[in-house]
C-alpha cells in the first residue's frame, strides 16, 4: 500500500473525531475520539506477519552495536567519510552515535540488516534505538530525527527485499523505539528525589517525531525495547497511538522490558507481572524481555510473563553476560541452546538476540527453535 510520505516542517493532520498533531514542534490536540480508536488501516505487512506468527516461531534479528563495533569507524567515518555527508551539522563530536550512520555509511547498516536476514531472521529492527530528540541532544542533531527514522526504515526495507529476493522468504521491518536516557519515574539526582529530568509530555512529543518517521519510510511494525522505566514506555505507546490515529495506518506493536538484576523486577521497580498491566492497554502483538541478562537468567522472569500475558511472548537474551573487558563469550550454539530451551518449553512466539549476538547467533537460534511450535496465545 501507499505510504504516507510526511513533510518534518509542516506536517498537520486535523479532523473532528482524530487528534490533531503537531510532532514537530510540540502542541497537541486530544479529539473527543478515545485514542484507543485509532487508526483502521492495517497494513498488508501486519496481516502477513499475523499468519506467520501462527504457524512457526518467528526470529528477530541480534545485537546491531556489536556488529557496528568490528568495522573501527573514526570520528571521520561517523561524519560521512568514504560515505555520505550529513545534512545535519553539528560542532559535538559523533563518533558513537550509531544511528547517524543511517546517513553517512548507509551501505554498511544495510549490509549488517542483509546479513541478519540471510542468517534467518524474519523481523529487523532498523538502527534507530536512540533516534529521538531527546537522545540526539547529546550530538547536537535533534532535527535531524525524522531524517534518521525514515532513511532507517527504508535502508532495513532495501536489505530485506534484497534478501527475500534471493530466497523468497517475507521478510519484515521493526521501527526500533529505545528508552532514551532519561527517566520520567526517577530521579537523577539523589539528593532531590522529587526531581525529573523529563516529563511523560517531554517524551510524548519526542517520540511521535520518531515513530511518525518510521511510519514515513515504510516500517511494518514498531518495537518499543529495553523498557527500564514504564512510565517512558507509556509515553511511546501514547505517542504511537497518536500516529496511528493521525495517519490512518495501524502497525503492530512489539513491547520488550529489560529485568535488570536478580529482584526480577525493571529499573523503575516493576515485576513482569506487574510491567505486562501496565502495557496491556496497548494490545501488543508481542510482550517480552531483552538486554540485560544472558538466556538462562532471563527464563524465570519471561515464563512469570507467558504466565499472564494472553498475548504473544517475544524473547531476546543478550550473549550471556559480559566478561571484565565487556566482551560478550557466549557461543551460538550456547546461546541457541538455552534459546531452545524457551521454545521446548512453550514459553515464546518469537526469539532473537541483543547485546553480544551476531549473525552466527541468530542462524544457530534459527535452527535450534525450529523443530518446535510457537506458544500457544491464551483465548
Amino acid at each position: 500500500m501507499n505510504r504516507l510520505h510526511v513533510d518534518p516542517e509542516n506536517y498537520e493532520f486535523s479532523d473532528k473525531d482524530i487528534p490533531v498533531i503537531w510532532f514537530a514542534f510540540g502542541p497537541q490536540r486530544i479529539g473527543s475520539t478515545a485514542l484507543t480508536q485509532h487508526a483502521k488501516t492495517i497494513t498488508p505487512a501486519a496481516a502477513s506477519l499475523e499468519a506467520l506468527a501462527r504457524q512457526r516461531i518467528l526470529i528477530l534479528d541480534g545485537a546491531m552495536g556489536t556488529q557496528i563495533q568490528t568495522l573501527g569507524l573514526t570520528e571521520e567515518d561517523y561524519r560521512g567519510a568514504g560515505g555520505c555527508a550529513c545534512a545535519h551539522h553539528s560542532d559535538h563530536p559523533q563518533k558513537g552515535n550509531n544511528d547517524l550512520l543511517i546517513l553517512t555509511q548507509p551501505q554498511a547498516v544495510e549490509e549488517i540488516h542483509f546479513r541478519y536476514a540471510m542468517a534467518g531472521a524474519d523481523i529487523v529492527e532498523t538502527n534507530t534505538f536512540s533516534a529521538t530528540s531527546i537522545a540526539q541532544a547529546d550530538y547536537g542533531l535533534e532535527k535531524a530525527v525524522f531524517d534518521l527514522n525514515a532513511q532507517g526504515a527504508r535502508i532495513a526495507r532495501r536489505a530485506m527485499d534484497r534478501a527475500t529476493a534471493i530466497d523468497g522468504r517475507p521478510r519484515f521491518v521493526a521501527g526500533a523505539i529505545g528508552p532514551t536516557n532519561r527517566t520520567a519515574s526517577l530521579s537523577p539526582d539523589v539528593n532531590n528525589p522529587g526531581y525529573r529530568a523529563v516529563t511523560f509530555d517531554d517524551l510524548a512529543v519526542a517520540y511521535g517525531q520518531q515513530v511518525t518517521g518510521l511510519i514515513a519510510g515504510g516500517a511494518d511494525l514498531i518495537l518499543i525495547e529495553t523498557i527500564f522505566d514504564t512510565l517512558n514506555a507509556k509515553a511511546a505507546i501514547f505517542a504511537c497511538l497518536q500516529a496511528f490515529a493521525a495517519t490512518r495506518v495501524t502497525l503492530p506493536l512489539m513491547i520488550s522490558g529489560t529485568i535488570t538484576d536478580a529482584s526480577g523486577r525493571t529499573l523503575s521497580g516493576q515485576t513482569p507481572t506487574a510491567f505486562w498491566h501496565s502495557v496491556a492497554h496497548a494490545r501488543p502483538f508481542t510482550v517480552g524481555l531483552n538486554c540485560a541478562l544472558g538466556a538462562s537468567a532471563m527464563r524465570p522472569h519471561l515464563a512469570e510473563l507467558a504466565g499472564v500475558a494472553p498475548t504473544r511472548i517475544c524473547a531476546y537474551p543478550n550473549a550471556g553476560l559480559p566478561n571484565a573487558f565487556g566482551q560478550y563469550d557466549e557461543t551460538p550454539d550456547q546461546t541457541a541452546a538455552q534459546v531452545a530451551d524457551f521454545a521446548r518449553e512453550g514459553l515464546v512466539n518469537i526469539v532473537g538476540g541483543c547485546c553480544g549476538t551476531t549473525p552466527d547467533h541468530i542462524r544457530a537460534l534459527a535452527e535450534a527453535v525450529a523443530p518446535f511450535r510457537p506458544r500457544e496465545v491464551p483465548q
